[in-house]
């Protein structure tokens, strides 16, 4: 328009568009719409996550509006413990006259059908919360830098105003942001009895736990030892395909989104061993692949794996694998960046499944030798925040491996033998290693130390072997397994040792 070209006067419109913006004098003022759709829509679906997310808010913190009038809906309806899907918010927003200016029923169900899920809406929040704290530094700002323009302006008092509008900002800010510093701050008895603490297992049994809940599970070993067969098992089990791994419970989930970063093609080829067309509905619906790379590295993007769970609704990631989520792992601060990813992701309820390696001067250990975890790959940070570290030793494409626990949950299970079924995608357990079937092939009965021998694979067992197959021993007494004759003590190298048999009971079953 040319300079100098007199505008005609518009009459006011009685209806604002839903994506009108609040009327500003700061240039880019900072906002993120879409978190404050996110919050919206999530706060539609449960009613749950509006206690969820109004710590966080705190006040006028949307930056549309339409969008502030919505939330004042949501937060009237649920103070009455009314519902606040769709249909009801807009007939709220119609009594009071409102409906029309945030964008009529339209608007609101376009919210409600957004499909970022619940579970990212903390974040999302807090996003909408930092956005409003800037604006409002922003207005301060302006309006500072127009006092100071003022003729005549005394410095002393426009220093006293401006400390007097920090001070004023940072209680504001506490007290908005209490979700932030409260939100995961609990009592000590509901953190020791009310916290999940002592839920069942996610694979294994209470005291023989493989992977518990809320704690990661590591699968560790060389390339083509058969990690991915094994953790494609423990997958079809949480999607109900299979009922147990390795002779083991595993508890079902609701969705599995699975990071196949590490040559997907792969990864579907070994996967399509077990999949068949009975699977499709189940594969359609509950198991989400991410093929290739991430947007950005865990310990760039510390949330990033909690709102890719959120984002497609999956209560369990597979991370295949480590390498390729983190910068790099040999660096302690970016290890323990991502195990901060790690651990944002388990609070929010999302269960995690990692596959990762060795270090390359331990690939060709003598098999049957014990690994340490000082043997997987990286920085010590990456194995001391997972809950559980399974290491895999064998031959590359050897089907008969070993599996060594060596961080545990609970109690410790193994080693096991294991036999692949390359061709099938199976893993079957050795019975020969069984103590409960050692047992019962040992008509004389077995020591300690005569169990950890077998299980060690013969020589000279170390004490804590010794004690591990004591271990055994002891839990095949409990469960009724075996019977146990004390030892007596003697000097000089004499007494006998406690000795343990199979009892009657068991050896009827087995025979």
């Amino acid at each position: 328009m040319p300079q100098g070209t007199p505008l005609t006067p518009q009459p006011p419109s009685p209806v604002v568009s839903a994506d009108a913006e609040p009327p500003t004098d700061m240039l880019h003022a900072p906002f993120n719409i879409d978190a404050e759709r996110a919050v919206l829509g999530a706060c539609m679906h449960s009613a749950d996550v509006i206690d969820t997310v109004r710590p966080v808010l705190g006040d006028a913190a949307f930056y549309r509006p339409a969008h502030e009038t919505i939330w004042r809906a949501l937060l009237s309806q649920h103070r009455e413990d009314k519902p606040t899907d769709p249909i009801a918010l807009t007939e709220l927003l119609e009594r009071q006259g409102d409906l029309l200016r945030v964008g009529g029923n339209a608007y609101v169900f376009q919210l409600a059908n957004l499909h970022y899920g619940t579970g990212g809406a903390e974040h999302h929040a807090e996003i909408i919360r930092e956005k409003a704290n800037l604006r409002r530094l922003l207005a301060s700002a302006i309006r500072t830098v127009q006092r100071a323009q003022e003729p005549g302006a005394d410095p002393e008092a426009i220093r006293s105003e401006v400390e007097a509008e920090m001070r004023a900002e940072r209680e504001r800010a506490l007290a908005s942001g209490q979700g932030r510093l409260n939100r995961f701050a609990r009592d000590g008895w509901s953190f020791v009895k009310e916290s999940g603490a002592d839920a069942e297992p996610l694979w294994g049994t209470r005291d023989k736990t493989v992977w518990a809940p809320g704690e990661s599970l590591m699968l560790v070993g060389a390339p083509g030892v058969g990690k991915t067969t094994l953790a494609h098992q423990v997958i079809f089990a949480r999607l109900g395909r299979q009922a147990t791994v390795l002779e083991m419970p595993v508890a079902p989930s609701r969705r599995v989104l699975y990071l196949a970063m590490d040559r997907p093609k792969q990864i579907a080829k070994a996967m399509a061993r077990r999949v068949f067309d009975t699977d499709e509905a189940i594969l359609r619906d509950r198991l989400v692949v991410w093929e290739g790379p991430l947007p950005a590295t865990l310990d760039k993007e510390p949330d990033l794996l909690a709102d890719l769970a959120a984002a497609h609704q999956a209560d369990t990631i597979v991370i295949d694998s480590l390498k390729d989520a983190v910068s790099t792992m040999v660096d302690d601060s970016l290890a323990v960046a991502f195990h901060n990813a790690r651990m944002r992701a388990l609070r929010g309820g999302v269960e995690i499944l990692e596959l990762h390696h060795q270090r390359k001067a331990t690939a060709d250990a003598p098999r049957g030798q014990r690994p340490s975890l000082d043997q997987v790959y990286g920085s010590t940070w990456i194995t001391a925040g997972a809950g559980s570290v399974l290491f895999v030793t064998g031959r590359a494409g050897d089907p008969a491996v070993t599996l060594h626990h060596l961080k545990t949950p609970t109690g410790e299970v193994g080693p096991l033998d294991v036999t692949h079924d390359h061709k099938r995608g199976t893993t079957t357990v050795d019975p020969t290693k069984d103590p409960a079937v050692l047992l019962c092939n040992a008509p004389g009965g077995l020591t300690a130390r005569d169990l950890a021998a077998i299980l060690i694979g013969g020589g000279d067992p170390e004490r804590a072997d010794v004690e591990k197959a004591r271990r055994h021993l002891a839990r095949l007494v409990d469960s009724g397994l075996a019977t146990r004759a004390d030892g007596a003590a003697g000097g000089a190298g004499g007494g006998q040792q406690t000795r343990y048999y199979a009892s009657a009971r068991h050896l009827t079953a087995v025979g």
